[in-house]
């Protein structure tokens, strides 16, 4: 079993990266990995690190030996792997990777970092690392994940070499889901499909029916959106929905790390008043899980708005009669309803609708009224197909609240 097996529908970019470890003169020091989201970013980063520390002969990545099994875990001593919780990468974290990159190896052949939200550095951060990812030493290793080029600044993505993953096929997914997880195949293809070949989204709604619950409630929306009330009323529902997974997330592991940070400062758990050098590392918790809660709303709303964009989507292929396959082929009197209340130019438009608000979740607009602005500009059109009248003032004037 090699470590790549779980790169699914990514041959080219496997058959790249087994070179490189196969080919010393292949190989570059600074990798920044892109893909969709669910395209398998991370899971490349980790199988080319444990690929490259694979203490296997003649078969770099066997995914037996210890060195695969820890660098594909993120426990090699060598191989450290960067993922935030919370909404930037802040440069004081950024120098210290800089500062580890420059020491050598203990145990493998390489030093490997792997940043796994590259995308998160801010500014000064991505300007911490440009040093090291230009002059690395000789047996320091970068691997950067972001979507896109884009996401990084010209400096950082100037100085990696561009691995490109793609949208694995739905079948690829749904096979995966059988093999590795013992899934029923029609619920695979199903989950596949509705996530858009994003993995990890899909074998959730394979296994969870609250998942796939909240999923059809999704879906239903852009029908209901016939007015302003029901506009304001889905976005605050969709805000609140957010807000209390992401509530239940930090509460059960708030409790956790406190009691870890007391035991750790050596402080009494149970103690009414803590010293105050105890309580200023307490704040300093509370405010990090503040951030991590946030980040989770907004990760939680923006896969929310994925699912809403893709019955527009549906709609649109129907309106112009592609042949397409339906991502959401289970819900067809939906979409084509859909397809009925809009003209295609307004599908498109309804599209463009929800990317922008997308884009101002990432821009740390308030959620709420980043939504209020996208539903308002969802509402289905009063008069026949195609006036689209409503949607597209609607839009305009709420886009102003929403950014100011």
């Amino acid at each position: 079993m090699s470590v790549f097996d779980q790169l699914v529908g990514q041959d080219r970019a496997v058959a790249t990266l087994r070179h490189t470890v196969s080919t010393p003169r292949a190989m570059t020091h600074a990798w920044l990995v892109t893909g969709p989201p669910g395209s398998g970013r991370s899971v490349a980063a980790r199988a080319f690190a444990a690929a490259l520390q694979c203490q296997a002969p003649g078969d770099p990545g066997c995914g037996e030996c210890q060195a695969c099994r820890t660098a594909t875990a993120g426990t090699h001593p060598d191989v450290t792997i960067v993922a935030t919780s919370e909404t930037f990468i802040k440069v004081a974290e950024a120098r210290d990777l800089a500062l580890l990159a420059q020491t050598r190896p203990s145990a493998g052949p390489w030093r490997i970092i792997v940043v796994e939200d590259a995308d998160r550095l801010n500014e000064p951060a991505a300007d911490a690392l440009l040093k090291s990812l230009e002059e690395p030493p000789p047996r320091t290793v970068w691997v950067l994940c972001a979507p896109s080029q884009e996401d990084l600044i010209v400096t950082v993505r100037s100085r990696c070499r561009h691995l490109r993953l793609g949208t694995p096929p739905v079948d690829a997914v749904a096979d995966l889901l059988v093999e590795r997880d013992g899934i029923d195949p029609a619920m695979a293809h199903y989950a596949a499909r509705a996530a858009q070949s994003h993995i990890g989204i899909a074998r959730r709604l394979a296994t969870d029916e609250h998942a796939r619950a909240r999923r059809r409630e999704i879906i239903s929306i852009p029908l209901t959106l016939t007015g302003l009330g029901a506009a304001l009323r889905a976005a605050q529902d969709l805000v609140d929905e957010a807000g209390a997974g992401a509530e239940a997330v930090s509460a059960d592991r708030a409790d956790q790390e406190r009691r870890q940070l007391l035991a750790q400062l050596g402080a009494d758990p149970s103690a009414r008043t803590q010293p105050p050098a105890v309580r200023a590392h307490l704040r300093d918790l509370e405010a990090r899980q503040k951030r991590q809660a946030r980040r989770q709303q907004h990760d939680s709303i923006d896969a929310a708005l994925t699912d809403l964009a893709s019955v527009y989507r549906d709609a649109l292929v129907v309106s112009t009669r592609s042949q397409v396959e339906l991502v959401n082929a289970t819900e067809p009197d939906q979409v084509q309803q859909l397809a009925r209340s809009f003209s295609a130019e307004g599908l498109l438009r309804a599209l463009e609708t929800i990317g922008l608000a997308r884009q101002r979740l990432i821009a740390n607009g308030a959620p709420l009224l980043v939504l209020e602005a996208m539903m308002i500009g969802l509402t289905v059109p009063s008069g026949p197909a195609g006036s689209g009248s409503r949607q597209t003032s609607g839009t305009g004037r709420r886009a102003t609240v929403a950014t100011g």
